[in-house]
């Protein structure tokens, strides 16, 4: 089964940190990522961008309608994703909690949100 991780953060407390705090914090990343590439079971991670430029896209009157920002308000807001292919819930769980998102960041906000996915299309 695949799962798709999705990595949140709470922007206006990253923004409270200083930026050698940050730096500091970003700096543990690459290790962790490393950690979870080498079970094997990681297809993809990603780091998004700002969310300013992020644009919703929804069906109005059959056509495509564009707006601007994230699909929904909130505090948190996705600013990574993964996906990984496990045997079961529980290593799912273990591998997940390698990420960053899940182990660093509580002052800014980090979290990890783990969905099983019903459909993966690749190409």
């Amino acid at each position: 089964m695949k799962y798709l991780g999705l990595a949140y953060f709470t922007p206006e407390k990253f923004a409270a940190m200083s930026p050698d705090d940050v730096e500091a914090l970003e700096s543990q990343c690459p290790a962790l990522d490393e950690k979870m590439q080498a079970t094997g079971k990681m297809l993809v991670s990603a780091s998004l961008g700002d969310s300013s430029n992020w644009r919703t896209l929804r069906p109005r009157n059959g056509k495509t309608h564009v707006t601007d920002g994230p699909y929904a308000e909130s505090k948190e807001v996705v600013g990574g994703l993964f996906i990984i292919e496990a045997d079961s819930l529980d290593e799912a769980l273990r591998i997940a909690s390698m990420h960053p998102a899940a182990q660093l960041g509580e002052e800014g906000g980090w979290a990890v949100e783990l969905i099983p996915m019903d459909f993966y299309l690749a190409p």
